[in-house]
């Protein structure tokens, strides 16, 4: 009887600290998150009215690699890689100076124009304001790691204006295959808690005016499979895509700022030839795609190429919102060509995705409930599953760990990063083994027609 007196105490007393803390994390990053998407909007509004304002493009990257190169290169490329490897080899250590120094670089790179997203910068200051947080009140190690994945979870609900889907995407995208399930109440009180700070300072959500109705039915679930097939083949090669620019970015032997600055002009003369709606944030033509307006047909690949370059080569930002626009556009291509609802595949392809991209399944399809609604429940579920299974064992989140074998006859090392595991296909022991099976089941059958009747 004592005995579970004490646990159930323990387990209160554990529940009212982190009701506290996770209040106070999704309160700060709440804040953050309002002060950077409210800068943002006028850094985009003010260049926008300079004429020309393209031509800054190459100057806001060279400033930014300059300011991330010098100042702290945890602030470079994309924003949750870093604050997962963070968590994983420092204990959630992120020093202070990522905070000023990914505001400003993420400024300067969408705010010019570069392909990037505003997801990611905001996980990425949560958390660092988080570490922060716990290293002021001498918060053990443990502690501190829940700390700044409740700063993940509130970063990604306070921008996508999705508290459900942000709670599990901080316990979903440390691992690839696994549930870290021990951070799952503070996750889901900083989320709800930095969802509702926003709110309350008026942010409005890029998917707040779109709406899907979907009505199940036997044949749309047929599609939502092939359609899955073809979403994990584009987060495979959005994946591709973004090592391709890392890989090209390594072998320049460049200085940081004069790398950018030729990035951005490489940047600005490929969007000028085809379209120019693959720069910035990209939310409007999300928006259009979704509302079942047609887009160009090439525009998700040019997406990818145009994100790679930016995040590799000198810019700042996040990769989130640039995998949801190629979602979103692949989608609407789907559906286009084999004369589907355009608006309901595009919808699907934000899931789809999410889901194959950084291999968070549950999080897309709780992302897809809260926007486009329950109707679209089962179809995204069917969708989400295949797209994560043909992504492969690879991700866009480079410093997930992996956890689990995606099929038999492929075998990979375990708990490392994703882009350092090795993984080979044995498919000649998968034969034997068949053949072995085979041979030992047609002995069973011999040996009991060989024994005599009584």
């Amino acid at each position: 009887m004592n005995k579970r007196v004490t646990e159930e105490f323990i387990l209160l007393i554990n529940v009212a600290k982190w009701l506290v803390l996770a209040t106070g994390v999704g309160l700060l990053v709440g804040l953050s998150t309002t002060f950077f998407l409210k800068a943002l909007q006028m850094m985009i509004a003010e260049t926008t009215r300079i004429p020309y304002s393209l031509f800054l493009l190459p100057i806001g990257l060279s400033v930014s690699a300059w300011i991330t190169s010098s100042l702290a290169p945890e602030a470079g490329g994309q924003g949750v890689e870093r604050v997962i490897q963070a968590v994983h080899l420092r204990s959630g250590r992120i020093k202070a100076q990522v905070i000023p120094a990914k505001l400003i670089a993420t400024l300067l790179t969408i705010g010019t124009g570069g392909s990037a997203g505003n997801v990611g910068p905001c996980a990425q200051i949560g958390g660092a304001v988080a570490s922060w947080a716990a290293e002021i009140f001498r918060f053990s190690d443990d502690d501190r790691k829940t700390l700044v994945i409740c700063g993940i979870s509130a970063g990604f609900a306070s921008v996508l204006g999705t508290p459900i889907a942000g709670a599990f995407f901080g316990v979903e995208a440390l691992f690839v295959g696994a549930l870290a399930y021990q951070v799952l109440l503070p996750s889901v009180i900083a989320a709800v808690v930095g969802h509702q700070v926003t709110l309350f300072f008026g942010i409005s959500f890029w998917t707040s005016s779109v709406e899907v109705s979907v009505l199940f039915s036997s044949p749309l679930l047929l599609w939502s499979i092939l359609a899955g097939v073809c979403f994990g083949l584009c987060a495979l090669v959005l994946i591709e895509g973004i090592n391709l620019g890392k890989r090209i970015a390594f072998l320049s032997h460049f200085p940081p700022p004069l790398l950018a600055f030729l990035g951005g002009l490489a940047i600005l003369g490929i969007a000028s030839l085809s379209s120019l709606s693959a720069l910035g944030l990209g939310d409007r033509v999300i928006q259009e795609a979704v509302a079942g307006q047609s887009v160009l047909w090439y525009v998700f690949m040019l997406k990818i190429i145009l994100t790679s370059m930016t995040l590799n080569f000198g810019g700042s930002g996040g990769v989130i919102l640039p995998i949801c626009f190629v979602g979103a556009t692949a989608g609407s291509v789907f559906g286009n060509l084999f004369a589907l609802d355009s608006g309901v595949f595009a919808a699907l392809g934000i899931a789809g995705l999410l889901a194959g991209a950084v291999n968070t399944p549950i999080t897309a399809v709780l992302l897809s409930l809260e926007v486009f609604g329950v109707q679209i429940g089962a179809c995204a579920m069917v969708c989400c599953a295949i797209s994560f299974l043909i992504s492969g064992h690879r991700s866009a989140i480079p410093t997930q760990l992996l956890q689990l074998h995606k099929a038999p006859g492929i075998h990979a090392d375990l708990n490392q990063e994703v882009s350092e595991t090795q993984f080979f296909v044995d498919a000649w022991e998968v034969r034997v083994k068949i053949v072995r099976e085979k041979i030992k089941n047609r002995l069973i059958i011999m040996t009991k027609r060989s024994k005599p009747k009584p």
